[in-house]
């Protein structure tokens, strides 16, 4: 599959392949290593519904905080050389960051690190997502964007082989080295890979879309992205919709992922069983993405992305029965079929409607967008837990999102192409 790819097109895929690793430990194995730091009798410890809750409020401040620097960094990141001085910074700093988290002893120490490295994480994607203009061509956005997440699930997969086994050696399972030592191999084989698997975007980028680099670039940038704003929501409609549409259907993709351990935990499932069926998933989702980066060279982008919306709907409709690890297993797999692909579509779709020399700033907005939708569908499964409801209902009440973001999806597709000839 790489063969059709370009020199420039093959190093922006990898990039996925590394950052996937640290998604997947993310969603999988960081939850249960703080549960297993926070839960418990000892002084400073807290109980497992304070322990979802507050994981939840730390996700929700990360996508606060790359919300309101998105645009900003987006902005000054457009002048001409500028984009990949700032990706490669995000990238040290994250990779920084998750190897030091496994050196955390407490929970309060290990949700700080974690939150610091998941803000550079997330820097680094509106980074990497407004590169997609300069690696490729506008009819290949589909078919690239989809690579990335295909390729991405199945790389993902074998630095995280390795913190399973960690894992399943660990106190909680084997008790054959220390919980220490166990979170100390999963998060540095992490950082490891993601820096490693990083370096070809870093070498071979050359960033071809840009606007001139002016004196007092922040505050020109505020005064900007004001404007740009102000564009969108007068005259440009068919980007405000979307992104309204992206706002309420990315927000149970991002929601679900962040917490897809946090619900089998607090249903009592087995843990390793749930961490198996995530794997599974992977190949699920690499599957799935190379499926649909197929149909986008036969459909349009709009329809496909209204399918994937459709079938995370039904998703969490289907949360409300789910009692055993063999129903979290269903669970996953549909995940899977749609996770990569939404997201994929999402990012070449919104590529398509702005303008190319202003990519970084317009990807910038677009992260408001998306980390201000996983915020809410954080503070939903918080609110919900701390009321003292159960985690299937909170799943479920995720697709009203999915609803209204089908719907407005629907009109932004009827409206006229402002930002292109």
């Amino acid at each position: 599959m790489f063969k059709n790819l370009t020199k420039q097109e093959k190093a922006w895929v990898l990039y996925d392949v590394g950052n996937s690793a640290f998604t997947m430990l993310a969603c999988s194995l960081i939850p249960i290593w703080f549960k297993s730091l926070a839960i418990g009798t000892n002084p400073g410890q807290i109980t497992g519904d304070q322990a979802t809750a507050y994981y939840s409020i730390a996700i929700a401040v990360v996508t606060v905080v790359v919300a309101l620097m998105g645009p900003i960094l987006g902005a000054v990141a457009d002048h001409k050389d500028t984009k990949k001085i700032f990706f490669t910074t995000a990238v040290a700093l994250g990779v920084i960051g998750c190897i030091i988290n496994g050196f955390a002893t407490n929970w309060v120490l290990f949700i700080i690190i974690y939150i610091l490295a998941k803000i550079f994480y997330q820097a680094s994607l509106t980074f990497y997502d407004s590169m997609l203009n300069d690696v490729t061509t506008e009819d290949r956005m589909d078919q690239v964007s989809s690579y990335g997440y295909a390729w991405g699930y199945i790389g993902s997969c074998i630095p995280f082989l390795v913190a399973l086994v960690a894992y399943i050696l660990g106190p909680d399972m084997l008790k054959v080295i220390s919980g220490f030592l166990s979170r100390f191999i999963g998060f540095t084989v992490t950082g490891v890979w993601w820096f490693l698997v990083t370096v070809p975007l870093i070498k071979n980028y050359k960033q071809i879309n840009y606007v001139e680099a002016e004196k007092g670039a922040v505050a020109k940038a505020f005064k900007k992205i004001g404007g740009t704003l102000k564009k969108i929501a007068l005259t440009d409609k068919k980007v405000l919709f979307f992104l309204i549409a992206f706002f309420l259907y990315i927000d149970g993709v991002g929601t679900i992922i962040d917490n897809c351990i946090n619900i089998g935990t607090d249903l009592g499932l087995n843990t390793v069983g749930q961490v198996v069926f995530l794997l599974a998933t992977q190949v699920v989702a690499w599957l799935g993405s190379l499926v649909f980066a197929k149909l986008s060279t036969k459909y349009k982008t709009v329809p496909l992305i209204l399918v994937c919306i459709f079938g995370y709907f039904c998703v969490c409709i289907y949360a409300l029965f789910l009692t055993t690890i063999w129903h979290f297993g269903i669970l996953a797999f549909g995940v899977g079929c749609f996770q990569g692909s939404i997201q994929s579509l999402s990012r070449s779709y919104y590529s398509k409607i702005i303008p190319p020399e202003n990519s970084g700033e317009y990807f910038g907005i677009y992260d408001i967008f998306a980390k201000g939708a996983s915020f809410l569908g954080s503070a939903v499964i918080a609110w919900v837990k701390l009321a003292g409801g159960s985690v299937n209902v909170a799943v479920a009440l995720l697709s009203v999102f999915f609803a209204l973001g089908f719907l407005f999806l629907k009109i932004s597709d009827k409206q006229p192409l402002k930002n292109k000839a």
